[in-house]
């Protein structure tokens, strides 16, 4: 009986522990304080611990719960939607580990490594245009203006007229971008006759678009207008369905009419030509 219980106790002890899901464990903490407060001993005496009343704890705080800090780098590449070289990003450690570090796409916010990319960004701002590099922001805003068409209404104001200041204001209405004076040339300076122009945009002094640009004549935009528009359309659409369908019906009547006296005609012709079945009299 003793040896067949040994052996099953033996067993359970030999087998092999539940492996985790992960092989790292879990690497939390907790900080506790007793319940019961540890009365002080005499000097040179440790102090006097009740066996159950002192192992009774309570948590003040669980670290589980606190915000992840992000881990701090610096971009030695463009990475699509994080940023461009030499911007300082907050990812999550598992990605500027795994995924950054480990490819070569970023790199420690040491002391070096921020003076040479702070004197690379002073080059890029500073420097010849010819040692300059495109920022990542600025060429998504080239790539934006390329897909852009700028149209601008004329004003019913004798004094309107179309120059680089109104061309700003519209840049800004409608595309939403703020472009200096000095980034924008017309093929004019100021002209009030309708038609198609374009203008160029220079983003950061290197690469420059060319915006087809429309001056057409003015047209309110108030709601009042849009929908007497709208109310406006809806009837002439109304009015075009209610032609069609009349002209549709007078079609198809004329077409039963002529039906109507293609039969009656057949109908006289087989008349006439039916032969007699009554004898002649002589």
């Amino acid at each position: 009986m003793w040896s067949s219980g040994r052996r099953v106790l033996q067993e359970l002890l030999v087998q092999p522990a539940v492996r985790r899901f992960s092989r790292t464990p879990a690497q939390n903490t907790v900080i506790v304080e007793r319940w019961w407060q540890v009365p002080l001993s005499k000097v040179g005496r440790p102090p006097r611990l009740y066996p159950r009343r002192h192992r009774v704890y309570k948590v003040v705080e669980d670290t589980k719960h606190n915000p992840v800090q992000k881990m701090e780098l610096i971009l030695t590449q463009t990475v699509p939607k994080l940023g461009g070289r030499g911007e300082t990003v907050f990812v999550k450690k598992a990605i500027g580990r795994n995924k950054l570090l480990a490819n070569g796409q970023a790199v420690y916010p040491s002391p070096e490594n921020k003076a040479m990319f702070a004197e690379e960004l002073r080059i890029l701002r500073e420097g010849k245009l010819e040692d300059r590099i495109q920022t990542r922001t600025g060429l998504q805003t080239v790539e934006y203006l390329k897909k852009c068409k700028l149209t601008i209404n004329k004003m019913p104001s004798e004094d309107f007229q179309l120059n680089v200041e109104v061309v700003r204001r519209q840049l800004l209405k409608k595309l939403c971008l703020v472009a200096p004076a000095h980034a924008v040339k017309l093929p004019f300076e100021s002209t009030t006759e309708e038609g198609d122009y374009w203008c160029d945009v220079t983003v950061n002094g290197i690469n420059t678009v060319r915006i087809p640009m429309s001056l057409v004549p003015y047209e309110d935009q108030s709601a009042k207008y849009q929908r007497m528009k709208k109310a406006k359309r809806r009837q002439d659409a109304a009015e075009e369905l209610c032609v069609d369908q009349d002209a549709a019906g007078d079609a198809s009547l004329d077409s039963t009419v002529t039906q109507a006296r293609e039969q009656t005609t057949s109908l006289s012709q087989d008349t006439i030509q039916l032969p007699s079945d009554e004898p002649k009299k002589e």
